[in-house]
């Protein structure tokens, strides 16, 4: 086995941690007026930067800037889109035991990607972040966009500017296209696409998916799969050869709390098997990810990340557990394609989960000494 030198390694983590309690007390301030967007600008710049430093000083060869300018990890990508602006529906999202706060986006013109605030966020990062490590950009797949503006208290505003499904999901690929393209030419060569469209599918399906009434459940789970997979590879497509995009499959991540259950049995075809990414980043911390049995479908040459350590509480996990485990999964798919990570990012939101930052660097401190152990440098 040879050391891995480029994305992906042995270890890593999926994109957010815990935001300082000075940024947090900031964006506050923020909101309220009480300090200015120069000043908050100050204040994230700082967290960043030292967060950075944690993350090499952890060993970790690919850093994010922790989405410490974001409130969500993917509405604040959609409002940085030309032609979309945040929203307050009447609910948040209803996750287990918990409603998140209220927030979504709706179309207010043409949607486009050109000036997107990500581009510079990344540059800053960059110049930030010593050489020879990598900055992985992480931002919400194409299909989550499409989601959230699919849904029943929003489509009316986006059937004013796009009145039809075909309209819409072209001007998102060009988007997303111009984006990636715009990070790319900043450096960027590691994006992770997060995406919790697939997480959904794996569950009962929402209220408001079945548009036509009575219409089999089934059916619709297959015909939103084929929509998220074509709108996804639609971007993923003819990319540089040297740019890695991966993909991030969740099942909701807010506050400690989740949003569905189920194995990827029912969405592993087409998910594994036709997806064009490097990559898949899979939850598999509680038994609601279900076995590794699907993995046999992973396509090609493809690797995937088992997120076998959780970031929604501290406790650390059993390490003799998680080497067996990630032992059953190699016998679905070859050890050397397998990586370890948490499960998901330790903030998916600026609330955080529940679990202190000396809790988060032990599981990532975790994560790497078991990686170490598991695939070895030769």
């Amino acid at each position: 086995m040879t050391k891995r030198t480029t994305s992906l390694f042995s270890y890593d983590i999926v994109g957010s941690f815990l935001r300082p309690d000075k940024l947090k007390t900031a964006r506050k301030d923020f909101e309220v007026g009480k300090l200015t967007q120069e000043k908050l600008t100050e204040v994230e710049d700082e967290a960043i930067i030292a967060l950075i430093k944690k993350q090499e000083t952890a060993g970790l060869k690919a850093v994010t800037d922790g989405e410490f300018r974001r409130s969500w990890w993917h509405l604040d990508f959609f409002w940085g889109l030309q032609g979309i602006e945040f929203f307050v529906p009447e609910h948040g999202y209803f996750f287990h035991g918990e409603e998140t706060r209220p927030g979504t986006v709706i179309v207010t013109g043409k949607i486009s990607g050109e000036n997107h605030p990500f581009v510079e966020h990344f540059k800053f990062s960059q110049a930030h972040t010593s050489k020879g490590i990598e900055v992985k950009q992480t931002i919400p797949a194409p299909a989550q966009i499409l989601v959230e503006l699919l849904r029943p208290d929003v489509i009316g505003k986006v059937r004013e500017v796009y009145p039809t499904n075909e309209e819409l999901i072209a001007d998102i690929v060009k988007a997303y296209r111009q984006v990636i393209a715009d990070l790319y030419a900043a450096g960027a060569r590691t994006i992770q696409l997060d995406d919790c469209t697939w997480g959904v599918l794996v569950a009962p399906l929402p209220k408001g998916f079945a548009v036509e009434e009575g219409k089999d459940e089934k059916e619709v789970r297959k015909e939103l799969a084929q929509l998220y997979l074509t709108i996804n590879n639609e971007v993923l497509a003819d990319q540089p050869s040297d740019l890695t995009l991966n993909t991030h499959v969740c099942r909701g991540n807010y506050h400690s709390t989740w949003a569905a259950a189920g194995g990827y049995d029912d969405v592993a075809d087409p998910l594994f098997t036709s997806e064009n990414v490097a990559a898949y980043y899979l939850e598999y911390d509680t038994e609601r990810s279900g076995g590794f049995e699907p993995l046999a479908k992973v396509s090609g040459e493809k690797k995937v990340v088992l997120g076998l350590i959780t970031s929604k509480d501290g406790k650390l996990e059993d390490r003799q557990q998680v080497i067996e485990r990630i032992n059953e999964a190699a016998q679905y798919i070859p050890l050397d394609r397998l990586s370890l990570s948490p499960q998901c990012g330790f903030a998916s939101t600026e609330e955080g989960n529940i679990l202190t930052e000396e809790q988060q660097w032990n599981k990532i401190a975790l994560i790497k000494s078991i990686a170490e152990e598991v695939w070895p440098e030769k």
